[in-house]
């Protein structure tokens, strides 16, 4: 696999990554210039793309965290990028009572308005219900500590998203 990925021409392999990290396509632009003569393994191009993250400034972390959707926002769920789209609805966030949809627009909006970013949470193999829990726990953090975990998390669904392209190479190539 990971010689498809150093045969990859620019325009392609920016492609195949510019929504590891939601909607931030210089993460792969950066990315492929440390590709260099190559990455030696799959584990090598991980570890090089979560460095170019460490590595942004602070504003562009923030402009990452803010590239992120709200979850289960009704209102925008045909905007959602193909991979957010398939990981919320992995969950059922598309599927929301009633009750559950407003739950979530309104710590959305008390989250952000808290924060200044959407709340920010991995949810593959998770629950509504664990989803809702730790929503209700985070937005009682205060900027630092929720700014550390909301990174966090973006680096963990970065990490799902580049286990299904090594798992589904086939798809790609």
């Amino acid at each position: 696999m990971i010689n498809n990925i150093n045969k990859l021409p620019e325009v392609q392999f920016i492609k195949l990554f510019a929504n590891i990290f939601e909607n931030s396509q210089f993460i792969a632009e950066a990315l492929y210039k440390k590709r260099g003569d190559g990455f030696s393994n799959f584990e090598d191009l991980v570890k090089k793309m979560m460095n170019v993250f460490e590595n942004t400034t602070k504003e562009q972390k923030l402009k990452i965290l803010n590239a992120h959707p709200d979850l289960a926002d009704k209102a925008k769920i045909g905007s959602l990028t193909t991979d957010s789209k398939n990981e919320q609805s992995s969950v059922g966030l598309d599927k929301c009572t009633l009750e559950e949809f407003n739950e979530f627009k309104n710590l959305n909006f008390e989250y952000k308005k808290k924060f200044g970013f959407p709340f920010i949470f991995a949810v593959k193999n998770k629950s509504k219900l664990d989803i809702l829990a730790s929503f209700r726990k985070r937005i009682s953090y205060d900027i630092n500590t929720e700014f550390e975990e909301a990174k966090k998390q973006v680096k963990k669904i970065a990490n799902l998203r580049l286990t299904e392209i090594n798992k589904n190479e086939k798809n790609f190539f």
